[in-house]
């Protein structure tokens, strides 16, 4: 069998992007050939790869894709990822085209209950056909490095793309009124930058805030992991998610989250269990004081995340369940 995947955004690292690189590498442990293409690139595909189907990921601009295409796709099956959901079904210039697309899938794969239930409470003649398949783990190897135990800092990592949804000037701007009372906390920023506009806003937010935030820029995926170990806590502070891959590869790594109260972070984070979850600033303030003075709060939080994905990620064969799919839709 072989499967193209087509996503947006190939060239950068972002949520997509990750999680298309692994259903790849774990499909490849079941036989299943695959091959990656980019949506958004601008290329010009005379005709597209041969294959036995196409899973298609981000609805709205998958359907822009495949109807600029000279042969059209017929039989896919198509994930929804987030801002498809949150955003585009919404949007009244893009509603329309996302609900085809989703209409005219063999099949619709979703990554939680949550994403389920707000998807059919606007399409709710497509409910035979959506299936739930939680996101799987990444695997990093191992790192050699430590985190230096003689400099007393309080690292607060932040992983995301640098656009308005993913509301990194809040995290910058609160933590700053922390820092006030506690100058030992850093903030790393890791993230391609998406929306120009935006991230010169961050960047000069960054440069306001130099002696204890920094933004490095875009992160190899493959060193994620040493980041992830290096951290105190995770953040994630967007108005909207589909489900973070960021957050899930923290919680597997047994780090404490503090993520905003969106649906996406909330099909993973049950607040006070497995990390904690803000609502409004006051809270975020409140929740990242406990983080900082509380060791015990960060361990207690850290290992029940870390138990959570393992048991809820990690039993289920994210590639068996996806073949499972492509033979039932495509039979």
């Amino acid at each position: 069998m072989k499967v193209v995947l087509a996503t947006p955004n190939y060239h950068q690292q972002r949520g997509n992007t990750v999680t298309v690189q692994r259903i790849a590498e774990k499909l490849k442990k079941h036989g299943v050939e695959t091959e990656i293409v980019s949506i958004t690139d601008n290329k010009q595909y005379l005709s597209f790869p041969q294959a036995d189907l196409v899973h298609g990921f981000h609805a709205y601009l998958f359907y822009k894709f495949k109807e600029s295409l000279p042969l059209k796709i017929e039989c896919y099956i198509i994930t929804i990822t987030g801002t498809d959901l949150n955003h585009d079904l919404f949007h009244s210039k893009k509603r329309e085209d996302v609900i085809v697309c989703i209409r005219e899938a063999k099949a619709v794969h979703v990554f939680s209950e949550k994403a389920k239930h707000l998807l059919l409470a606007e399409i709710p003649d497509i409910a035979s056909k959506v299936f739930v398949i939680q996101q799987g783990i990444t695997e990093f190897a191992e790192s050699q490095q430590t985190r230096s135990e003689e400099d007393g800092l309080f690292q607060f990592f932040l992983p995301a793309g640098i656009r308005k949804v993913k509301n990194i000037p809040f995290a910058i701007n609160a933590l700053k009124q922390l820092h006030n009372d506690f100058p030992f906390i850093r903030l790393l920023l890791a993230g391609p930058i998406i929306e120009p506009e935006e991230g010169e806003l961050v960047k000069e937010l960054i440069a306001e805030n130099s002696s204890w935030a920094e933004y490095i820029g875009q992160v190899p995926h493959s060193k994620m992991g040493p980041m992830y170990k290096h951290a105190d806590v995770v953040l994630n502070t967007s108005h909207s998610e589909g489900q973070s891959t960021a957050i899930i590869e923290a919680m597997a790594s047994g780090i404490p989250v503090l993520v905003s109260g969106n649906d996406g972070n909330l099909s993973l984070v049950t607040h006070d269990e497995t990390g904690y979850v803000y609502r409004e600033e006051t809270d975020f303030l409140q929740l990242a004081r406990r983080l900082i003075t509380e060791e015990q709060t960060r361990r207690r939080l850290g290992n029940r995340a870390r138990h959570h994905i393992s048991t809820n990620h990690g039993k289920q064969d994210e590639a068996e369940a996806l073949i499972r799919l492509y033979t039932m839709a495509f039979k």
